[in-house]
């Protein structure tokens, strides 16, 4: 699924193959894609005769700039990947499909001179808006202090809960919020306010080196802990026989020996 390495793979696509050139057309063919009461025809016409001028991220939301003043947000759900001249930000997802479907090409921009930046999304969960509210975003996981972090965890929600808010720190998915926690050795399930100052210092420490970890190696699935997030699955760390928990939501494995 698209976590923060994956956008910004995207990102880093987009700026170097979709900025500067000027955009001929814009098919939007699924209307439930288009977020925030947007329609066809006006990102149409927002879009066209412009350029994207520049491409920045918060989270897991790309953001592309254009000449015109409008900023093109895109989420990427579950299963989206950016394509730019059908070049992929990404090889692989680990819930998507690599295949080529039409019907899968939710959202394209076409360029005057030729090629084209296309959102894919098999299961259709991600979106386009014009002008996102980057203000509702937290802090971005890559970019986040041990202060901001101690402030995004105020709360007595489960501690992988807290982490997945995109309100407060943007970017964690169900992949990277356990292999942080798992690095980290802290239970997913623990309440946010019990973490001390050694905790807060650890899991600071393991969340930015595990983004930038995988971001390195190529994706949020490439985690240590991923192979083993199955059915009798057992800790990569010290063996033990994972849990398989619903924390936040969302299924989550971690190790009953060393994550407390």
């Amino acid at each position: 699924m698209p976590e923060l390495p994956e956008v910004e793979a995207y990102r880093r696509l987009a700026e170097t193959s979709a900025l500067g050139r000027v955009i001929g057309d814009v098919h939007a063919p699924d209307s439930w894609y288009l977020k925030r009461g947007a329609e066809a025809a006006t990102v149409r016409a927002a879009l066209t005769g412009h350029r994207f001028v520049a491409a920045r991220r918060i989270g897991k939301v790309l953001l592309l700039d254009t000449d015109a003043g409008p900023t093109l947000g895109l989420r990427f759900g579950m299963t989206g990947r950016l394509l730019v001249d059908d070049v992929a930000g990404v090889d692989k997802l680990k819930y998507s499909s690599s295949r080529h479907e039409p019907g899968w090409d939710r959202f394209v921009v076409e360029y005057e001179r030729g090629g084209r930046l296309a959102m894919r999304d098999p299961r259709r969960l991600g979106g386009v808006e014009l002008d996102p509210d980057e203000g509702g975003l937290g802090y971005d996981a890559l970019a986040v202090t041990p202060g901001q972090l101690s402030q995004a965890l105020h709360s007595h929600a489960p501690l992988k809960a807290r982490l997945m808010d995109q309100s407060r720190i943007a970017g964690i998915g169900n992949l990277l919020a356990d292999e942080i926690l798992w690095r980290a050795r802290l239970d997913p399930a623990r309440p946010s306010d019990t973490l001390d100052g050694a905790d807060l210092r650890r899991l600071h420490r393991h969340l930015r080196g595990t983004v930038r970890d995988l971001m390195a190696r190529g994706g949020s699935h490439t985690g240590d802990l991923g192979p083993a997030r199955a059915p009798g699955g057992r800790c990569p760390r010290d063996g033990a026989a994972l849990v398989r928990r619903t924390v936040g939501g969302r299924t989550t494995w971690s190790c009953p020996v060393h994550q407390l």
